[in-house]
């Protein structure tokens, strides 16, 4: 029996099914990431944006959804792996739907959207917290006081449990209840431990920044994780001025890493395009220091093709 012919038992088929060289979970979870990938212009046809909602408006949202993410998460004392796996889930049901009211829909605010996905990431990267502490927290940043008192006498802790509760199961069920992400920090690390450079303070620091800054944007809809843990590490040492020579086999670093250079400066030059207008004013009133992150990634623009 030829390579890719049948034999028509079910059986046999099986069985040299079987025989085939398998895909690593690596192999499996990337190509699951790939069905989350879109088109820049698919960006602009969001469902908010569909329903009436101007492209600035809809990116002030997702900003403020993941900076709600980002400061709850902190509260909370969470990795930033699981802060990152929060905003991307948000962002990925925003693909699906709209933060527009209709006479028969009525949607949830993105700091909802927000408190669910943070609570839905809590337990996909174990870094489980009980729904009291998670309703705490949101309470507290959304109604910008860190030391309010919220217990279960508070209209406001019954609020947001009830919200929570009663979402998670309609997110999980919007997203496919594809949640297995992969996260960009691992890789990153990976890389910096596969050039000896996980000791370089100042290296280390500008490209978990760099990932740091990107969950506050649409990156994880439009670049692979390996794709922006690259991207962080070309900024990083670009930043530093510190090269990565090439391979014993002569293949430059980003082709060792799995990645197209092309990618890899679209990423960079799209995080120095990545807030401009209403939304850079945004930003600096949720963190007044963020304008001199974002220069930076500015200075670093590069050709794509260059």
């Amino acid at each position: 029996m030829g390579s890719g012919e049948k034999s028509g038992h079910p059986l046999i088929d099986d069985f040299f099914s079987y025989l085939k060289p398998q895909k690593s979970p690596q192999d499996v979870l990337a190509e699951k990431e790939r069905q989350w990938i879109y088109a820049e212009e698919e960006l602009l046809r969001t469902p908010s944006i569909l329903d009436g909602m101007s492209l600035e408006e809809e990116r002030i949202a997702r900003f403020k959804g993941t900076n709600f993410i980002t400061q709850v998460g902190i509260m909370l004392k969470l990795s930033q792996i699981t802060i990152s796996t929060a905003s991307a889930l948000l962002n990925r049901y925003l693909m699906r739907r709209s933060l527009v009211a209709k006479s028969d829909y009525k949607p949830l605010h993105h700091y909802q959207i927000a408190g669910i996905c943070l609570f839905i990431a809590t337990k996909i990267e174990e870094q489980c917290r009980n729904i009291k502490e998670v309703v705490i927290a949101c309470c507290r940043v959304a109604l910008k006081n860190p030391n309010m008192i919220v217990d279960e006498q508070t209209k406001d802790y019954w609020r947001w449990r009830d919200t929570i509760n009663l979402n998670e199961d309609k997110i999980l069920d919007m997203l496919c209840f594809d949640v297995n992400i992969e996260s960009p920090y691992r890789l990153l690390f990976d890389m910096l431990k596969y050039y000896n450079v996980a000791h370089e303070k100042q290296l280390r620091n500008a490209a978990w920044s760099f990932l740091n800054d990107s969950n506050l944007t649409q990156a994880s809809l439009l670049f692979t994780a390996r794709t922006i843990a690259a991207a962080a590490l070309y900024c990083g040492a670009k930043h530093c001025g510190v090269d990565f020579a090439d391979d014993g086999g002569g293949r430059p670093w980003w082709e060792v890493q799995r990645v197209k250079l092309r990618d890899v400066r679209r990423a960079c030059n799209y995080m120095a395009d990545g807030y401009d207008g209403k939304v850079a004013e945004a930003a600096k009133q949720l963190d007044p220091q963020s304008k001199d992150r974002w220069s930076l990634y500015g200075a670093m623009r590069t050709p794509e093709d260059g």
